[in-house]
């Protein structure tokens, strides 16, 4: 069985100058032996699979709250696209797939239940008090919240993972470094950019996906969209039924936009002379799309946005996730001591304990812990 040293080799003979390279790691914040069989990249992949937040992502919202109907995208399928399209983005860049792994399977830990419904209130009620965003409660989960190790709290690792779940950037995603000194500025590692963009392309693609299936959007609608069009013109040439014809599209869709980053990344590290990751530190973000097809991306988003977001029924749940969540945010900041004893360490910052407990709960959590502290009738 190959052990660590056999796959440190592979990464310096397989891999472009400016990966980031197991062997070159920064290192964690508590210094562990390596392990025998594993990079250290792997093992961060492994410690964030079998995490309790990791977990949880299944029961949170992508767009469709998860008891609407079974085969919507949750938190956690979306991550695992998210996955599949980085490692191929990676691999085709010859970029550590293993730290893809990490950084993808651990860039939505710190959301909250409800999407950005969940995210925008924490986010209100915080104000004053230290702030919310995802990102940094990503950070804050690996780092501090997830108890399983008697050694250190957190999950310990490696400080490019680390980086990468800080530094996440997308339209939705807008990293807020203040106080991370130990973090530099510039670029994350071209791996950590490659996860934007997958992020990008799998919400884009998937959520259109779920719209057509819940009737939120309709075919006749999605004319105006020019991508969308200029692909499905043609597929219903050859494809007469329906579901295939959908299904088709957006595949083509998703391997355009995987195909467009493949190359428009490519030529810019050739232009822009990159080999080292110090070099990609230097640079604004590269990897992306060209400048066509941004032009048409932000049409579908324009798109979505209009469409989907904005639907009535989508605005209606958003509206009632945020109740729910204002609701159990003043209950418990009012009488701290209805968190579970767990939560008894953060006595000197009840906001933040508050804020930790509810972004830790699945969407049906909230729900049932709605009813347990507002029903009377219901079993505690």
């Amino acid at each position: 069985m190959p052990e660590r040293e056999e796959f440190e080799e592979l990464e310096a003979k397989l891999l472009t100058s400016y990966a980031a390279k197991s062997i070159n790691t920064r290192g964690r914040k508590y210094e562990e032996p390596r392990a025998l069989y594993r990079t250290p990249y792997q093992r961060d992949r492994d410690r964030i699979i079998h995490s309790t937040a990791f977990r949880r992502l299944e029961y949170k919202t992508q767009v469709f709250i998860n008891h609407e109907a079974d085969y919507y995208r949750t938190r956690l399928t979306h991550t695992i696209e998210v996955n599949q399209i980085a490692r191929t983005i990676a691999r085709s860049l010859k970029l550590n797939e293993d730290l893809v792994d990490a950084i993808s399977l651990a860039h939505d830990i710190g959301h909250t239940p409800f999407g950005h419904a969940g995210e925008e209130a924490l986010a209100e009620f915080m104000h004053g008090y230290g702030g919310f965003e995802h990102n940094r409660q990503g950070l804050r989960v690996v780092d501090e919240l997830e108890l399983r190790y008697p050694e250190f709290r957190g999950l310990n690792l490696t400080f490019e993972t680390r980086e990468g779940i800080a530094k996440h950037a997308t339209d939705y995603d807008i990293p807020d470094l203040n106080g991370l000194s130990e973090f530099p500025d510039g670029s994350p590692t071209l791996e950590a950019q490659v996860i934007n963009i997958a992020d990008e392309i799998a919400y884009n693609s998937h959520d259109l996906d779920d719209g057509l299936k819940a009737r939120y959007i309709e075919l006749s609608e999605l004319k105006k969209v020019t991508v969308w069009n200029d692909i499905y013109s043609e597929v219903i040439k050859t494809i007469p039924e329906l579901p295939l014809q959908i299904y088709k599209t957006m595949r083509v869709l998703i391997n355009r936009q995987v195909l467009d980053v493949i190359a428009h990344t490519s030529r810019k590290i050739s232009e822009l002379g990159i080999q080292s990751i110090e070099d990609v530190r230097k640079q604004p973000l590269i990897v992306g799309f060209s400048r066509e097809e941004l032009t048409l991306q932000k049409e579908l988003k324009d798109f979505l946005h209009n469409y989907l977001y904005n639907h009535h029924k989508v605005v209606k749940m958003h509206n009632k996730a945020r109740r729910y969540i204002e609701a159990l945010f003043n209950t418990y900041i009012k009488d701290p001591r209805q968190l579970p004893p767990d939560f008894s360490r953060y006595t000197d910052d009840k906001h933040r304990a508050v804020a930790d407990y509810i972004a830790g709960m699945t969407d049906r959590f909230a729900q049932e812990e709605y009813e347990r502290l507002f029903l009377p009738y219901t079993k505690m």
